[in-house]
């Protein structure tokens, strides 16, 4: 039986998300070098996977390459002087990333908030070093929230990007929430430490009181 053009028997090897993310990249264009794939990711990854190093990206070429889902060739440039590897997406490479999007389990995605993490430990900061915190996030998202704006806006006029387009309009939404939850964590954190000052001057006069 087949499934996306994948017989069911053939193995899809386990291969890392990042991975799957190269090979889809590769699936927009004929051929891409390495620093292209790099670009797109900061153009799109970045805002709601991450953006892997030159080092990831290539790796993971090489890895696609190992099981026949990507080839490559080098294009020497004019002056002879220079050679540019591009690579470009197999058949086989593209029913694979077809087979993962289609049928891979859909897993929960993973929150790891180091911003939150400290306003966890809110008992252990100074209120003011916390106030900082929470406003360099805010402004954070705030630039975000800019740039993926421009991006879905650029993507937009392409017909070829119209699913980047629609999940980078997501993510715009995604940092505008991002950017009201902190703002209510800040408030949330400036109650807390009034409350915090107050008993720690009521603990002071009892203790002035008690002498």
């Amino acid at each position: 039986m087949m499934t996306d053009g994948v017989a069911e028997s053939d193995a899809i090897p386990e291969l890392p998300t990042t991975a799957w993310a190269v090979l889809g990249m590769l699936s927009h264009a004929e051929e891409l070098s390495g620093y292209d794939l790099k670009k797109w990711a900061d153009w799109s990854l970045q805002f709601f996977y991450w953006s892997p190093s030159f080092s990831q990206i290539y790796a993971e070429l090489k890895r696609l390459e190992k099981h026949g889902f990507a080839v490559s060739r080098t294009v020497v440039s004019e002056d002879g002087m220079r050679g540019k590897r591009m690579y470009a997406i197999t058949e086989s490479g593209r029913e694979a990333a077809s087979h993962w999007v289609n049928h891979s389990p859909v897993e929960a995605p993973v929150l790891k908030h180091s911003v939150m993490l400290r306003a966890w430990l809110g008992h252990l900061a100074e209120p003011e070093r916390m106030r900082e915190i929470l406003t360099q996030h805010i402004e954070y998202t705030e630039k975000m929230r800019r740039r993926a704006q421009a991006d879905a806006d650029g993507a937009e006029a392409n017909p070829d990007w119209a699913y980047p387009s629609a999940v980078l309009k997501w993510c715009v939404r995604h940092y505008e929430a991002e950017k009201e939850f902190a703002e209510d964590l800040l408030a949330d954190m400036e109650k807390l430490a009034r409350k915090r000052s107050r008993r720690k001057a009521a603990g002071k006069q009892f203790s002035e009181d008690s002498h």
